[in-house]
């Protein structure tokens, strides 16, 4: 089977799309950027096509009776055990280049209290991450690096209480050995792995139990299909460093302009809120760029600032939203300057000021920043999407709907809940036209 790729290197995400000959969306995948910007494109990619065959597998398991009305439900634990089965490898790794990164880094005692630390630490770890992947079950992140480093920290600080090393110690053992083991490329579609996670889910059930046979033929039958790579493109804030030729990269405006037409057909205007710009996009019926805005190399007012702002207010990410449609009053916020993120946070909530209400304030200051790059750029028109990470956060979306109401009339506004590979899926576009168009 044919497929293209585009690789969308953002500032703090890449992301990767794989589609087939007919522009099909096969597969998607993500990591954390990294200054080694070759290896995160990899990653995303194995992941991608990892996705990929969870969707060749749902094809193959659409006409089995016994799953009618069920395969939403299955894929969804299957995936999860498979993605459990993963984070409990990456874990073993993690534990290895702990315990050489201590024996290297000489913690003033023979090292063997620092082992005997990092086996209690991972033990524990080993016996807490289930629970992170259980159904029902919720998660600050998806990153291997963001789910181990809280769990890691927790326990390390514990454990130390009774110790001659210090928490400041074990937490530059792991900040040593995540950069490792997070850059190794440990995504690919191992059958191993996937017989042990399809055994796990089918384990649970015993009508499922029934069906494993059944099932691992499937299993076997999508790991089977080969997936050619045929062309890739690359985009993004951080494409001049992605491997490709020049011939394979394409502007982050035009693969944004194309993604969001692809998304909703009818698109005319595109706001895009990464992590280090905000990009306002006018296009024509056919995603073709007709003009544009940026924000200019100050990160004000995108992802990365709500990302210092969580971080101050030990949240995660996907926390600030919420909170902010808890406020109950509006907060004027005057900057949205990321260095002094931290230092205006406190200086509010030492004047009595609620943190909901500030966070909502936040979020009103950011899309304001917004409003201001759309109208330079030719206004909102409908139809009216709203892409890139920030699109993910209910806050962020509620306070633009509001405004470009109050502004531009009634308008549809599309969000799409796969908004961060918009990026992504333009420059896939653009690489199956090279080849089939």
């Amino acid at each position: 089977m044919k497929t293209f790729i585009g690789i969308d290197l953002g500032s703090t995400t890449t992301k990767a799309i794989v589609l087939d000959s007919d522009a099909t969306v096969l597969g998607r995948g993500i990591t954390n950027s990294r200054s080694n910007y070759g290896i995160a494109t990899e990653v995303a990619k194995q992941d991608a096509f990892l996705d990929a065959r969870f969707f060749l597998f749902r094809e193959l398991l659409k006409d089995l009776p016994a799953l009618d009305g069920h395969l939403d439900e299955f894929l969804g634990t299957f995936e999860q055990d498979f993605r459990l089965e993963q984070f409990l490898d990456q874990l073993v790794e993690l534990e290895k280049v702990c315990v050489d990164s201590a024996q290297d880094a000489r913690l003033g005692n023979d090292g063997a209290e620092t082992r005997a630390l990092l086996a209690d630490i991972f033990r524990r770890l080993n016996d807490e991450v289930p629970k992170l992947y259980a159904q029902g079950s919720s998660r600050k992140s998806d990153f291997f690096r963001d789910i181990a480093g809280s769990q890691y920290s927790r326990a390390a600080e514990l454990l130390v209480q009774d110790s001659r090393i210090s928490f400041e110690a074990l937490l530059n053992v792991y900040d040593r050995s995540i950069i490792d083991v997070e850059n190794r490329i440990s995504t690919s579609a191992d059958e191993a792995k996937f017989m042990s996670a399809l055994g796990r889910t089918c384990g649970r059930s015993q009508h499922l139990s029934g069906l494993l046979e059944e099932l691992q033929q499937a299993v076997r039958k999508a790991l089977d299909i080969e997936l050619e790579e045929s062309y890739v493109i690359g985009t993004g804030y951080g494409r001049a460093t992605l491997p490709f030729s020049k011939e394979h990269i394409r502007s982050e405006i035009l693969c944004h302009g194309l993604g969001a037409h692809i998304m909703h057909p009818k698109t005319a205007t595109v706001l895009d809120i990464g992590g280090q710009d905000t990009k306002a996009i006018q296009v024509d019926e056919d995603g073709i760029v007709e003009s544009f805005q940026m924000n200019d190399r100050c990160a004000a007012g995108c992802g990365r600032y709500l990302g210092y702002i969580a971080d101050e207010m030990n949240l995660g990410l996907h926390e600030l939203g919420p909170m902010a449609m808890q406020a109950t009053r509006k907060v004027r916020i005057n900057s949205t300057c990321t260095v002094f993120a931290g230092a205006e946070l406190r200086d509010r909530l030492s004047m009595g000021e609620k943190r909901e209400d500030i966070v909502s304030g936040l979020h009103r200051a950011i899309i304001l920043r917004a409003m201001s790059i759309l109208s330079r750029s030719g206004g909102v028109r409908d139809q009216f999407t709203f892409t890139g990470g920030v699109a993910k956060n209910e806050a962020a979306v509620a306070v633009l709907r509001e405004l470009a109401t109050e502004n531009y009339g009634e308008l549809t506004m599309n969000v799409n809940p796969d908004s961060i590979y918009t990026g992504a899926l333009g420059a896939a576009t653009f690489a199956q036209r090279v080849v089939v168009h």
